[in-house]
């Protein structure tokens, strides 16, 4: 039977998400203080995070505008077949534009958004795309200005509180 991750976090792990998402370069040592244990307690939790895929990865969040991406678009790519899709989703790994690749319902088969420092860099990132065997056609959509943008991932759904914690866990 398989076993959701969510279902082995307890409420200090949700506390350290949050924080972690907040701010990843919090030190153990605070990170412990909001949660009530010690920074080895703290990195063991992590480490079991990390483990278990919770937490993918640490990254700085940059303003792609201020690094010369000034040009967001998501792309609707339709595949002719699917067992396509996972040669495709292959070739876009690769691709520094693409930064998210999702596989969804409706018209599309995929929806990819994409970061070109300008419209000529988007139409080539388009044109790539369109040269695969797979691609049927694209969609484009440029987007002119983003009022909502985040990387964090919600967790309201843990509430504030959970069950307690074993004392072998501290």
């Amino acid at each position: 039977m398989f076993r959701h991750p969510a279902q082995d976090l307890d409420h200090i792990d949700v506390e350290l998400i949050r924080v972690v998402q907040s701010d990843c370069k919090t030190p153990l040592a605070r990170l412990g203080e909001q949660v009530g244990l010690s920074a080895p307690a703290v990195m063991k939790r992590l480490r079991k995070l990390e483990q278990a895929g919770v937490i993918r990865g640490y990254q700085a969040n940059l303003d792609g505008r201020l690094v010369g991406l000034d040009v967001t678009a998501f792309v609707g790519v339709s595949i002719n077949f699917p067992n396509n899709i996972d040669a495709f989703t292959q070739f876009v790994d690769g691709m520094d534009g693409v930064q998210e690749c999702h596989h969804v319902t409706g018209r599309h088969s995929l929806l990819l958004k994409v970061k070109a420092p300008n419209t000529a860099a988007l139409e080539e990132l388009i044109a790539q795309l369109q040269r695969l065997d797979a691609v049927e056609r694209t969609e484009t959509t440029v987007v002119l200005s983003t009022r909502k943008e985040r990387v964090a991932v919600p967790l309201d759904h843990f509430g504030t509180s959970g069950p307690d914690i074993a004392a072998n866990d501290l």
